[in-house]
């Protein structure tokens, strides 16, 4: 891969923040709304499970079977020829890896037979909730995010590599055991990332078709320019880092076995929508008008949403501006119930 990314702003979190690596103390709110990636080193290095994934796998394995009750995971197995690579087949008809219902600690039995392989066979289990998966984990290994109340998984596996995809909620990602290389784009590389069919994808975001490992610049030129803006950095347990909402980021599993644990929140309210439902209406709707009506319409969406401000209705008289009053709960029920009304016509 080249060029070589540039590396991921790193804070020090004992020195720099005063934050012990027990993940007690709440976190900075200028770490939590940052707009830029930040590497945290030694955030959770004090969680009992980053001291047993220090000691040895074995270790953190016969940690997590602590919790482990009855709880069944989605599993994703692929071949050794995959590399880890959890993707598509090679027509894009269908993806190179199966995945079925098991019993967690029957991931852990497969990870554990297959440590000293050269070449395994890929084993992972991808954002599963803590709380139904490990009930009391948290109780030991959790971080205080004061008032918000993100949504926490685990993610566990051997050699993997995701490929670079985006998620609507900043995230806060906490590797616990083996170490983890993650490579970001900012939003703005959209275009050239390459990116694959937006409603049929290997675990619900759409992804990046650049494999990161051997980029084919020939199919894909503007890869290049992606490369120039891309960041990076390696984390071992302890470690955490945070990747704003919309970055794209490809995250590679680099030992036998490897712990993740991360946080997701958004900075909206609860009721808003996902904006991907806007971008599907928008596909339907705006894309295959005639230029000169899709230019007129990108007028109305910048003056309405991109550019608002508030004073886009202020002509209007208060108990008159209907939706483009400010919303809340009860006001985005009634839109929502609206827009299914018209597309259920």
């Amino acid at each position: 891969m080249s060029p070589n990314p540039s590396a991921i702003t790193e804070i020090d979190c004992e020195r720099s923040l005063r934050l012990r690596g027990d993940g007690s103390q709440p976190l900075p709110d200028e770490i939590l709304t940052s707009t830029v990636p930040l590497v945290l080193r030694g955030l959770v290095a004090d969680w009992p499970l980053v001291r047993a994934a220090r000691a040895s796998a074995h270790e953190a394995e016969a940690y997590l079977r602590r919790f482990h009750r009855d709880a069944t995971v989605l599993a994703t197995h692929a071949v050794p020829e995959a590399g880890g690579r959890i993707f598509y087949n090679d027509d894009l008809s269908g993806f190179n890896f199966s995945a079925q219902m098991v019993r967690f600690d029957q991931v852990l039995e497969a990870l554990r037979a297959h440590l000293d392989d050269a070449a395994p066979p890929t084993f992972y289990v991808g954002s599963t909730t803590v709380d139904t998966c490990l009930p009391g984990l948290r109780a030991e290994n959790d971080l205080n995010f004061g008032g918000r109340e993100p949504l926490a998984s685990i993610w566990i596996g051997n050699r993997t590599r995701i490929p670079a995809h985006y998620d609507v909620p900043d995230n806060l990602a906490c590797v616990a055991a083996g170490r983890r290389r993650f490579t970001l784009f900012p939003p703005e590389q959209l275009k050239n990332l390459y990116v694959g069919p937006l409603d049929f994808t290997p675990a619900g975001q759409s992804v990046s078709l650049v494999d990161l490992e051997r980029p084919d610049l020939e199919r894909f030129p503007l890869f290049a320019e992606a490369l120039r803006h891309a960041q990076s950095a390696e984390l071992g347990p302890g470690d955490a880092l945070f990747i704003p909402s919309m970055w794209w980021h490809h995250v590679e599993g680099l030992e036998p076995f490897n712990i993740l644990i991360n946080y997701w929140w958004r900075q909206s309210p609860a009721w808003m929508d996902t904006p991907f439902n806007t971008l599907m209406l928008a596909l339907m709707t705006l894309r295959d008008l005639p230029p000169a009506q899709r230019a007129a319409w990108k007028e109305i969406f910048r003056h309405y949403v991109f550019d608002s401000d508030g004073g886009e209705a202020a002509h209007i008289p208060p108990a008159a501006r209907s939706v483009l009053a400010p919303l809340d709960d009860t006001g985005a029920r009634m839109l929502r119930a609206q827009i299914l009304k018209r597309l259920n016509r």
